[in-house]
C-alpha cells in the first residue's frame, strides 16, 4: 500500500513540476502556454469530478440532488480560472437563467472547453445530457452517473427513444431544466458557425411543454484554437437569449422551431464575435440544406 502510495504522490509531484515548467517556458515559447494549461485542465477536471461524486452522494442524502451538476460547474469554474486564467462573461439582463424553470436550455459547441462554460451559466436544478460512451470513463463518467446525466445512445434507437421520455418526466416531475448541445459534436471552428442541429432538444422541449433557452457564445478560437496550439487565458462572452415557448406546438412544427432557433442564434453568435472582436465579422455561408438533420436511424426514432 505505501508503495502504491508512492507512486501516487510521485506522480502528483511530477506531473505538477511538468505543468510548471511548460508555464515558466511559454514566457519566452508562447506555444507552451497551450501545452500547460492543457495539462492544468487535465488535473482540474479529474480534481472536480472526483468532488462532484463525493457531492453527488452527500446531495442526495440531504434531497438537494438535483443540485450537483450546479455545485460541481461551479467548482470547475474557479480552479479553471486560477489555474488557467479563462473566464466567461454573461450577458442576461432579463435572468432568463434563474427565472426560467423547468426549461430545456440549449447551446452551440465549440470545443472542450464548453463544460468550464457550464460552469459560469448552468442555473441550479439542470442536468446535461451526454453521450453514453462518456459513462464509462473513471471519474467524470462516475459523477455524471451520480449526478443524473441524461445519457443517450445514438447508435441504439430503443435507447435514445427511452432517454428522452425519462428526461421530459423528469422535467415535468421534478422541474428539472436539462441542457443539450442540438449539434451533437464540437465544431472546433476558427470563425462563428453552426453545425446543423439535430432535432432531440426540441423534441423533448415540445414532449414537456416547456420552453427553450437558447444561450449563445461567442466564437473564441482567441482563447482556444486547438489545430493552431493555441491556448490562452481570456475573458469569453455569452448570451442567453429570450425563452422560446412551445406550448401548442407539435411533433409536426418539430422541423421549423429547429431551423428558426439555429438560425436566430447563428446570427446572434455572430454579432456577439463582432462586439467582442470589436471589428465587422460575415455571415457564414449555409452550404447546403437548412442547417437541420434530416430524422433518419436513432435520430428518426427520438421523436
Amino acid at each position: 500500500m505505501s508503495t502504491i502510495l508512492y507512486f501516487v504522490e510521485f506522480g502528483a509531484a511530477a506531473y505538477l513540476a511538468l505543468t510548471l515548467f511548460f508555464y515558466a517556458l511559454s514566457l519566452r515559447i508562447p506555444a507552451a502556454g497551450f501545452v500547460a494549461r492543457l495539462l492544468a485542465s487535465y488535473v482540474c477536471l479529474i480534481a472536480c469530478a472526483s468532488y462532484g461524486v463525493v457531492a453527488s452522494i452527500f446531495l442526495r442524502l440531504v434531497a438537494y440532488g438535483g443540485n450537483s451538476q450546479w455545485a460541481t460547474a461551479r467548482a470547475f469554474k474557479y480552479v479553471m480560472w486560477l489555474t488557467t486564467g479563462v473566464t466567461f462573461t454573461i450577458e442576461d439582463p432579463n435572468d432568463y437563467l434563474n427565472k426560467t424553470r423547468p426549461a430545456v436550455f440549449i447551446g452551440n459547441h465549440q470545443t472542450e472547453l464548453d463544460v468550464l462554460m457550464l460552469g459560469y451559466m448552468l442555473p441550479k436544478y439542470t442536468s446535461v445530457t451526454a453521450k453514453k460512451s462518456l459513462k464509462n470513463w473513471p471519474f467524470l463518467g462516475w459523477f455524471m452517473s451520480l449526478s443524473g446525466t441524461v445519457f443517450i445512445d445514438r447508435a441504439n434507437s430503443t435507447s435514445a427513444r427511452h432517454a428522452m421520455t425519462s428526461a421530459a418526466e423528469v422535467i415535468t416531475r421534478d422541474k428539472q431544466n436539462v441542457y443539450m448541445f442540438p449539434e451533437g459534436t464540437r465544431s472546433y471552428a476558427k470563425e462563428p458557425m453552426l453545425l446543423p442541429f439535430k432535432k432531440g432538444a426540441f423534441h423533448l422541449a415540445i414532449q414537456a411543454g416547456v420552453p427553450i433557452v437558447p444561450v449563445v457564445v461567442a466564437n473564441y478560437s482567441n482563447v482556444l484554437y486547438l489545430q493552431g496550439w493555441r491556448f490562452n487565458s481570456g475573458s469569453i462572452p455569452m448570451k442567453v437569449l429570450k425563452p422560446i415557448e412551445t406550448k401548442g406546438l407539435k411533433t409536426s412544427d418539430v422541423e421549423d422551431l429547429t431551423r428558426d432557433t439555429r438560425e436566430l442564434m447563428l446570427r446572434e453568435m455572430v454579432s456577439l464575435t463582432a462586439k467582442a472582436r470589436g471589428q465587422p465579422v460575415a455571415m457564414p455561408v449555409q452550404s447546403s440544406g437548412d442547417g437541420v438533420v434530416k430524422a433518419s436511424g436513432a435520430e428518426a426514432t427520438i421523436s
